[in-house]
């Protein structure tokens, strides 16, 4: 099974030429572990073994304010579920939809060393996802 975490040099290259102008929506799909690996961020790992969506909501708590400092927000969350158009054995947990004010401001927020040091409960939570860049016509 192919899963995917990280953004790659290519798609990141693709998302900035796109030039988007003005705000953006990061569409997010997300799919939890059982149990959260901390393997790559062994420093933020907790006492006991948790579960990948308790990882997800130790990074939504620590993330959240450094949305705001970036400007940005979130718009939705929901539980997700098994897909009506698609693979049926493709499901989602959770859907976000996370603003910001613009393509330079969320590479900001992502590139942001606060950040850096939280991630690791985001890979630590996630089996799989998807992130997609969303403009408005």
């Amino acid at each position: 099974m192919s899963n995917h975490l990280h953004v790659t040099q290519e798609q990141g290259k693709n998302f900035y030429m796109r030039q988007i102008q003005g705000e953006v929506v990061m569409l997010n799909l997300l799919k939890f572990k059982e149990t959260a690996d901390y393997s790559d961020s062994p420093h933020l790992q907790p006492d006991e073994p948790i579960s990948g969506k308790a990882a997800y909501k130790l990074y939504m708590k620590t993330v959240t304010p450094l949305l705001a400092k970036a400007g940005s927000s979130l718009l939705f969350s929901g539980k997700g579920g098994q897909v009506v158009i698609g693979p049926q054995d493709e499901y989602w947990d959770l859907v976000l939809l996370v603003k910001h004010e613009s393509v330079a401001k969320f590479m900001a927020f992502a590139n942001d060393e606060a950040y850096k040091k939280i991630a690791g409960h985001r890979t630590a939570a996630l089996a799989d996802s998807r992130l997609l860049p969303i403009e408005a016509l």
